[in-house]
């Protein structure tokens, strides 16, 4: 059986960023737990200060198919390239035309640029087309 997984951004403001990889992912924010009719009931019956309401926030796939994605506040930020980004497969199936791929990743740039995104650069190289981008707080990811 295969381990599971959770992918985890360390990040300044996890609500902005659950915010915006749930609308790029088409996740959804993860459910308070059962008993609670929101985040805030469940936080302040822990006892957890309203100022630390905000340390952290998780996205999960409304499938059940896609880890889970969570975001903790750190209070250092972003300084260097990320080692590990996530590519965002849009283009559709590598046996599509390239300019059909093309037309798809750039809607999704139109797309996550007014959620938040930045883009870095396109680039085309052994028949692919693939561009990378910056999320809200500055972590790469790619559209192909």
């Amino acid at each position: 059986m295969a381990t599971g997984v959770q992918i985890v951004f360390d990040c300044a403001d996890p609500d902005t960023l659950a915010t915006f990889w749930a609308a790029a992912l088409h996740y959804k924010k993860q459910d308070p737990p059962s008993g609670f009719a929101s985040w805030q009931d469940f936080l302040k019956a822990q006892g957890i200060p309203e100022q630390d309401w905000n340390s952290a926030s998780a996205i999960v796939d409304p499938d059940g198919a896609g880890p889970r994605i969570y975001f903790q506040r750190v209070p250092e930020g972003k300084v260097v390239k990320n080692r590990v980004h996530l590519d965002l497969n849009v283009g559709g199936p590598r046996d599509a035309p390239h300019d059909e791929r093309r037309r798809r990743v750039d809607a999704e740039i139109d797309r996550l640029e007014r959620l938040g995104a930045r883009r870095s650069r396109a680039i085309e190289e052994r028949g692919e087309y693939f561009v990378n981008m910056f999320d809200p707080e500055g972590n790469e990811f790619d559209l192909q």
